[in-house]
C-alpha cells in the first residue's frame, strides 16, 4: 500500500532518520523526521495558481506542538490546542527566515509549510529537526527551491563548542546559538549569550555551519533517490518602453531619495512616482495608444526597482547613504530616564527617527508568567513585551494582538537583557518590561534593548552591566560589498542583511541575523561584528552619561520586599489547614506573601508598618521554641496542677503550679487567669511539642 523510503545518518552522537511515502501523501512534499523519541511530520504545499494582481511571494510557516506528543493534556477549560503559543511562533520564525531567501525571484505561488510535533522525548529538541524536515519536504515537492538547508543549535561550555546541547547543558552554556544555512553560506543566526567576545561568537557560528554542511550532504543523498520535476513558472518582465522612460528620470529619483527626514523622503519619492506616471499616460494618449489595465502596476514595480538600484549604488560605489551619513556613522541619540511619574522605572531612548518608551514594573511571585507547553509547566520572573502601534510609522490602522514580528522583536530584546538580570536570591522581584515603539525608522528592537537597560537601572534593578544594541546592514553586488552601521528603514528594506548585535562593554548578549541573499561569508560577519562593537561602545557611553549604574533603592512607588528563611518543615504550619494561617496574616496586614519550597519567605507590600507586622507574624508562626528561651506567653487553660501557656502560635507548654511563684501557691486560679499574658522561661523539653515553663526561674 505504501512506497515508503527511509534514510538515516549520524550527527555527532545523534541518529537522525528521514522517511517519506507513508504519511500525508497528498501534500506537495512530506517527510517524517525522527531523532530519539522526537518525531516531526513536515509538509510543504503550494497553491496551483497565483492570485489575480498579486505581486509578492506568500510564504507561511506553521510550527505546531501537540500536547499528546509528550503525554500531556492541554491546560484551561477547552482542553485542546488553540492558537499557537509564543514559543511556537518563535520557532516558526526560526524556520521561515533561513528558507525565505532561497525561493527564486518571480515565484509568486503561495507556499504553506506545516511542522507538527507528533512525539517529544524532552531530550532531542524539535527545532533542531524542523529546518531539516522543511528542506527535505521542499526537495520532494515540485516547489522551486535553492536548497538544501539545515539548522543546528550550538552551545559553549568550558571553551568547547557543543552541537545540539541538552537542556542541562544549555543551563551551563555561555551561548545558546541557533544557526541555519546551505552548504555554501550562513542564512540565519539567532543567539543569546553571557557576554562572550565577538571572536567566540564568530567561531560558534562557523562551528555550526560546518555541521550544517554535513547535514546538507546527507539530505542530498536522501533526495537523490527521487526524480522530482520542479514547477516551471514565468517571471513577468516589465516592458522595455516603461524601463527606458523611468530610466530617463534617474537624476530626479535620486534627488527625491536624498530628501532629509523619513516621512518627507517617502512623500517626495511617492509624489515623483505619481508625477512620472501621469507624464507617461499623457505620452501614450498623445500617441493614441491603448492603455493596459496592468500598466500602473508594472510602472510602479519598475520605479521601485530603480529606487532600490540607486540607493544601493550610492552606498556601494559612492559610500553615501540616503540620509547623508557615512557607512559607519550612528544617527543622533537622545537618552532620558524617569519619563513617567508613577511607573517603577521608565526611559525614553531616541536614535534618529526611531524611539522607544520603555517601562519597568516590579511585582511578586504572583506576577510570574506561567508557560504551559509540551514540557513541564515553567515560570518566568523576567519578561519583555514589545508593541508596535501603527502611528509609529505615520499610519492609520487597527490595534490587534501582537503578531509574529512583535513577538520576535520582544524575544530578541528579552534575550539581550536577561543575562544581566540579578539572581533571584539577590533580587526576588518579578520584572516586566514593556516597550512602546512611538517612532520607527529601523532598529526599533535595538532601541528597545537600550531603553530597557535604562528603565531597569532607573527602577533600581541591580543589573550587572549597561546593555545596548545596534543593527548592521549590507549592500552586496557580486564580490563588492559595504557593511552599514545603524541601518534605517529604507536600508533594511532595500539592503541584503539585517544583523542585530546587542551586548555590554564586556561582550555580546544577543544577536540576530536575517538576509535576503543566498548567504554571507565569514569575512562579512567579521566586519559586521567589528563595526557593531564600535557602535555599541559609542551608544553605551551616551547612555552612561545619563545613568551609569542601577539606583541603590527601588522606586518609592514599587512594592517593598522583606525576605526571611525559615525551616522548610515549618512551611505547612505557616500555611495552615486550607491556607487558613497565611490568609489570616495577609488579610490582617494587606501584604502579599510568597513561600518557596526551600523555606524562603518573601513579603511584598507598600506600607512599611504593615510589612513589619507581617514579618513579625511570620516569625512568630515559624519560630521554634528553645531551651532557656524567655517568652511573653498567653495563659490558655487552667488546671489543678498548673496552667498551659502558649508561647508561640500553636506552641503550648506546661507551667506547673510549683513554677508559678517562689512562694507556695494553693490553687492555680489564685495566681493566674485565662488570657493573662505572663513572662516565662523554658526550663526543660522533650521535643517542640512537649516542654515545661517557669515564672519562678525569672524572679
Amino acid at each position: 500500500m505504501f512506497d515508503e523510503k527511509t534514510y538515516g545518518f549520524n550527527l555527532g552522537n545523534q541518529q537522525i532518520k528521514i522517511s517519506t511515502g507513508k504519511i500525508a501523501r497528498q501534500a506537495g512534499g512530506s517527510v517524517i523526521v525522527q531523532c530519539g523519541g522526537t518525531v516531526l511530520l513536515v509538509t510543504a504545499t503550494r497553491s496551483k495558481d497565483v492570485k489575480e494582481g498579486q505581486d509578492f511571494f506568500p510564504l507561511t510557516v506553521d510550527y505546531i506542538e501537540k500536547f499528546y506528543a509528550s503525554g500531556k493534556f492541554p491546560g484551561g477549560f477547552i482542553k485542546r490546542e488553540t492558537k499557537p503559543g509564543t514559543d511556537e511562533i518563535l520557532i516558526s520564525r526560526l524556520v521561515d527566515r533561513p528558507i525565505r531567501p532561497l525561493f527564486p525571484e518571480g515565484f509568486l505561488n503561495a507556499v504553506h509549510i506545516v511542522i507538527t510535533v507528533l512525539s517529544y522525548d524532552e531530550v532531542n529538541y524539535p527545532e533542531n529537526l524542523a529546518t531539516i524536515g522543511v528542506s527535505s519536504a521542499l526537495g520532494l515537492s515540485d516547489i522551486p527551491f535553492a536548497g538544501t538547508v539545515a539548522g543546528v543549535t550550538v552551545g559553549y561550555i568550558n571553551g568547547e563548542y557543543i552541537l545540539n546541547p541538552t537542556g542541562d547543558q544549555l543551563l551551563e552554556s555561555e551561548i545558546q546559538l541557533s544557526v541555519a544555512g546551505t552548504k555554501d553560506a550562513v542564512t540565519m543566526v539567532e543567539a543569546g549569550a553571557k557576554e562572550v567576545s565577538e571572536e567566540v561568537m564568530l567561531e560558534a557560528i562557523m562551528f555550526g555551519h560546518e555541521k550544517i554542511k554535513e547535514i546538507c550532504e546527507e539530505q542530498d543523498k536522501f533526495l537523490a533517490q527521487f526524480d522530482v520535476q520542479k514547477y516551471e513558472f514565468e517571471k513577468k518582465e516589465v516592458e522595455t518602453e516603461i524601463k527606458e522612460f523611468i530610466d530617463s528620470f534617474e537624476n530626479e529619483i535620486e534627488n527625491a531619495i536624498m530628501t532629509p527626514g523619513k516621512l518627507e523622503k517617502y512623500e517626495a519619492i511617492d509624489n515623483l512616482e505619481i508625477e512620472l506616471f501621469e507624464k507617461y499616460i499623457e505620452k501614450l494618449e498623445s500617441e493614441e495608444r491603448e492603455i493596459d489595465e496592468n500598466l500602473e502596476k508594472e510602472f510602479k514595480k519598475y520605479y521601485r526597482d530603480v529606487e532600490k538600484r540607486l540607493v544601493r549604488n550610492a552606498i556601494l560605489y559612492k559610500q553615501y547613504r540616503a540620509d547623508g551619513r557615512k557607512t559607519t556613522e550612528i544617527r543622533p541619540i537622545d537618552v532620558e530616564i524617569d519619563t513617567l511619574p508613577v511607573p517603577h522605572g521608565s526611559a525614553l531612548f531616541t536614535r534618529g527617527e526611531t524611539q522607544a518608551l520603555v517601562v519597568a514594573t516590579l511585582g511578586s511571585k504572583e506576577d510570574e508568567q506561567i508557560i504551559d507547553g509540551m514540557e513541564d509547566e515553567t515560570r518566568k520572573k523576567f519578561f519583555l513585551h514589545y508593541n508596535f502601534p501603527p502611528y509609529s510609522v505615520g499610519e492609520a490602522g487597527f490595534m490587534r494582538a501582537p503578531g509574529r514580528r512583535e513577538l520576535g522583536h520582544g524575544n530578541l530584546a528579552e534575550r539581550a537583557l536577561k543575562h544581566v538580570m540579578p539572581d533571584q536570591d539577590k533580587f526576588p522581584y518579578t520584572v516586566r518590561l514593556v516597550s512602546e515603539i512611538t517612532e520607527s525608522n529601523g532598529s526599533s528592537s535595538q532601541a528597545t534593548i537600550c531603553g530597557g537597560s535604562l528603565a531597569l537601572m532607573a527602577a533600581g534593578v541591580p543589573i550587572k552591566s549597561t546593555v545596548a544594541g545596534i543593527a548592521m546592514g549590507l549592500i552586496k553586488e557580486g564580490d563588492t560589498f559595504t557593511v552599514l552601521t545603524d541601518i534605517q528603514g529604507l536600508e533594511d528594506h532595500l539592503g541584503d542583511m539585517d544583523f542585530k548585535v546587542a551586548g555590554t562593554k564586556d561582550g555580546i548578549t544577543a544577536i540576530q541575523m536575517d538576509i535576503k541573499i543566498e548567504g554571507i561569508t565569514r569575512e562579512i560577519m567579521e566586519i559586521a561584528l567589528k563595526q557593531a562593537l564600535e557602535g555599541r561602545m559609542f551608544i553605551i557611553d551616551k547612555m552612561e552619561a545619563v545613568i551609569s549604574e542601577p539606583r541603590a533603592e527601588v522606586s518609592e512607588n514599587a512594592p517593598k520586599i522583606e525576605v526571611i528563611k525559615i525551616n522548610p518543615d515549618k512551611i505547612a504550619g505557616l500555611i495552615g489547614p486550607g491556607g487558613k494561617v497565611i490568609r489570616a496574616i495577609i488579610d490582617e496586614t494587606g501584604v502579599s506573601i510568597d513561600i518557596d519550597d526551600d523555606g524562603t519567605v518573601s513579603i511584598f507590600g507598600k506600607e512599611s508598618e504593615n510589612m513589619k507586622k507581617a514579618l513579625e507574624l511570620v516569625k512568630n508562626q515559624t519560630q521554634s521554641v528553645e531551651l532557656n528561651g524567655i517568652y511573653e506567653g498567653k495563659v490558655t487553660k487552667l488546671m489543678k496542677f498548673g496552667a498551659f501557656v502558649e508561647v508561640l502560635p500553636g506552641k503550648e507548654g506546661l507551667l506547673h503550679i510549683s513554677e508559678i511563684s517562689n512562694k507556695r501557691v494553693e490553687k492555680t486560679e489564685d495566681a493566674l487567669k485565662e488570657g493573662q499574658i505572663v513572662r516565662v522561661k523554658l526550663i526543660s523539653m522533650e521535643n517542640e511539642d512537649k516542654f515545661n515553663l517557669s515564672i519562678k526561674a525569672l524572679l
